[in-house]
C-alpha cells in the first residue's frame, strides 16, 4: 500500500522486514528502550555537589525518618535522556493530529508562550501586594471583560481551575441563590448525553440527578424535559452544541421552561468553540456557564493543572459569585477577598488564590492576537473541518445522526458489524497511522461511538492524510482482515496492553528485586 507520495506505508506479508530481529541493546533505531528510573540508580552517583547541612536539634519527636526516601540516585545525563526518551514515546499536539471529540485539543500558537514568559508577568508571586501586579490584575480585568463580552453575560469569576471545578462554582452559585430566597429544591435535570462531571456535579452539591432522554435527532427531547419539571427543579445542565456535536435548536425555549418554574440555566461550555462570535449564550438564556480556556481560547491542556475555568454568570446569579474578584477602585485595582459588602452574597472561596495566571495571559494574547472577527472565524472554520470529515466519512461509516453537524463529527459502529472488528480495534490501528484515536465509546447514547473533533487548527492536508488512513481502515475491516485489527498496534513503543487487568490490578510503586546481585544490578544500570 502507497501513500500519495509514493512512500510505503507499512510491511506487505512479502516485505524484507523481519519482526523477529533483535538487538543487543533492546533499542530499534531512534526506539530507545528506557528502563524504569528507580532501575538505573546507583548508589553514590548524583548530578550535584552539596555541602552537607549543618547538624541541628530535631523537632519531629521520634518521628525522624528511619530509612533511605527510596529516590534513585543518578547523574544529570542519566535523568535528561530518561525523560527525552519517555516524551518521544508521548503523543501530543505538537506531534500530530489530535482528533479527541469534545475535547478541542488545538495548536497552542507559541505568541502565547512567548508573553506568558515576560518579565513582571512570568515571575509574579500571589502574594505579592496589589501595589505591586497593578499590570497583572488589569490584564485579568481585561480577560475578564472578553469573556463577558464574548458570552453576552454580565458577570464573570476567574478563580476556578477546570471545566469541572467551573461547572462546581456555577452549580454552588445556583443552589446559594435558593437559599437567599429561603427555596429548597432537590432535583436537577441533566441530558443523557451530558459530560459526565455534569451529573457528578449535581450530585456533589446535594441534588438528585434526573436525566432527560433525546429525540431520535440527538438533541434533548423537549416534551420529556417539560414533564419533569416542578418546583423542586433547582435548574438544568445543558451542553450547547451537545456532545453529540449538535446545535440545541429548543435551546431558548429550554431556559424559558425552566425559568418558569424558579429554575436556573447551567450551560456546560466545553465545545464553546464552536459557536465562538457566532451566538452569544447570554442571549440564549443561559444563567453560568463555566469556559475552558485550554479548549476554546487554546491554553495548554494540564495534567491536573493548570487548568483554568472561568464562570460567567446572568445578573440572577452574579451576587453569588465566588471571592476573589477584581475590580478597579479609588487606588487602581483591588481584590475583593471577603464575604461582605458587595460580596456580601458571595458563597465564598473555591481556590487559594485568584486564579491560573499563565492560562489569563495565553488566553488573553491568543483572544488579541485574532480580534473579534478573527475569534468569529475560528467556529466557521472549526465547524467546517468537523462537517468536511463527516461528508468524506459518510459512505464508510454511519453517522448517527442525520445532517450538518456542529464541531464534531459522530459516528456509530454498524459499519463494523460482522467483521470482528470492534471500535476499540480500529483506534488501536489508528495508532500504528500515527494518529492518537478519536474519542471512543462517548456519548453513550450512540453504540460504538466514534466522536471526531478535528478543531480550525488543522489544514485540510492533514484532514485527507486522516480521512485516507480512516478509510483504509475501514476496508481492511470489511475485507475480512480481522487479525490485523485484533493484534493493532503493532509500530508503537508497546503493544497492545491488557487495559482491563491494569485498571483492576494496578502496580502503583516500583519494589526493588532483593534477590538480585547487587554488583549485577549496577553493571545492567550502567549499560542501559
Amino acid at each position: 500500500m502507497l501513500n500519495n507520495k509514493g512512500r510505503p506505508t507499512q510491511p506487505t506479508v512479502d516485505s524484507n522486514v523481519d519482526d523477529s530481529l533483535e538487538t543487543f541493546t533492546g533499542n530499534k533505531g531512534l526506539e530507545l528502550e528506557t528502563p524504569l528510573i528507580f532501575e538505573q540508580g546507583v548508589p553514590g552517583r548524583i548530578g550535584v555537589d552539596m555541602a552537607d547541612p549543618k547538624p541541628v536539634k530535631s523537632r519531629l519527636g521520634g518521628l525522624e525518618r528511619k530509612e533511605s526516601v527510596g529516590l534513585p540516585d543518578l547523574s544529570e545525563p542519566q535523568v535528561l535522556r530518561h525523560f527525552v526518551r519517555l516524551s518521544r514515546q508521548n503523543y501530543a499536539i505538537d506531534a500530530g493530529f489530535y482528533p479527541l471529540g469534545s475535547c478541542t485539543m488545538k495548536h497552542n500558537p507559541r505568541i502565547n508562550e512567548k508573553v506568558a514568559r515576560l518579565a513582571g508577568l512570568g515571575d509574579l508571586h500571589p502574594m505579592q501586594p496589589t501595589s505591586t501586579v497593578q499590570g497583572a490584575l488589569e490584564l485579568i480585568d481585561d480577560l475578564a471583560h472578553w469573556l463577558k463580552t464574548i458570552t453576552g453575560m454580565p458577570a464573570v469569576t476567574m478563580s476556578p481551575a477546570a471545566g469541572a471545578h467551573g461547572e462546581l462554582c456555577g452549580v454552588m452559585a445556583i443552589r446559594a441563590a435558593h437559599e437567599a430566597n429561603g427555596e429548597v429544591r432537590t432535583r436537577i435535570l441533566v441530558p443523557e448525553s451530558a459530560h459526565g462531571t455534569n451529573p457528578a456535579t449535581a450530585a456533589l452539591c446535594g441534588y438528585k440527578v434526573e436525566a432527560v432522554p433525546a429525540r431520535a435527532d440527538g438533541r434533548m427531547d423537549l416534551d420529556a424535559f417539560a414533564e419533569k419539571l416542578g418546583p423542586d427543579v433547582a435548574g438544568v445542565m445543558l451542553t450547547n452544541p451537545n456532545t453529540c456535536g449538535l446545535f440545541e435548536t429548543d435551546v431558548k425555549r429550554i431556559a424559558d421552561l425552566v425559568h418558569e418554574i424558579g429554575g436556573y440555566f447551567y450551560c456546560d461550555g466545553a465545545n464553546l468553540n464552536a459557536i465562538l462570535g457566532r451566538v452569544r449564550p447570554g442571549d440564549l438564556g443561559v444563567d453560568a456557564m463555566h469556559i475552558n480556556l485550554h479548549k476554546t481560547f487554546s491554553t495548554p491542556h494540564g495534567g491536573g493543572g493548570p487548568g483554568a475555568g472561568p464562570v460567567v454568570f446572568s445578573e440572577g446569579l452574579a451576587a453569588f459569585a465566588p471571592v476573589p474578584y477584581v475590580i478597579q477602585g479609588e487606588n487602581g485595582f483591588e481584590l475583593v477577598e471577603q464575604v461582605e459588602g458587595d460580596a456580601a452574597q458571595s458563597f465564598g472561596r473555591m481556590k487559594g488564590f485568584h486564579g491560573q495566571m499563565g492560562m489569563f495571559i495565553r488566553a488573553l494574547a491568543y483572544m488579541q492576537s485574532h480580534g473579534a472577527d478573527g475569534l468569529r472565524q475560528i467556529a466557521e472554520d472549526a465547524v467546517l473541518n468537523a462537517n468536511y470529515i463527516r461528508v468524506s466519512l459518510d459512505d464508510k461509516l454511519h453517522s448517527s445522526f442525520a445532517g450538518i453537524c456542529m464541531h464534531e463529527a459522530l459516528f456509530d459502529d454498524s459499519t463494523l458489524k460482522g467483521t470482528g472488528v470492534t471500535t476499540l480495534d480500529l483506534a488501536k490501528a489508528m495508532i500504528d497511522e500515527g494518529f492518537h484515536p478519536m474519542t471512543m465509546y462517548f456519548p453513550l447514547v450512540v453504540h460504538g461511538a466514534m466522536l471526531i473533533e478535528p478543531t480550525e487548527s488543522e489544514s485540510r492536508q492533514t484532514l485527507d492524510q486522516f480521512i485516507g488512513a480512516m478509510r483504509y481502515l475501514l476496508d481492511k475491516a470489511t475485507a475480512g482482515e480481522t487479525d490485523y485489527f485484533l493484534s493493532a498496534p503493532h509500530f508503537s513503543p508497546r503493544r497492545r496492553l491488557d487495559e482491563t487487568g491494569a485498571a483492576r490490578n494496578p502496580v502503583l510503586r516500583w519494589i526493588p528485586d532483593e534477590s538480585a546481585d547487587a554488583n549485577e544490578k549496577t553493571s545492567v544500570s550502567a549499560a542501559s
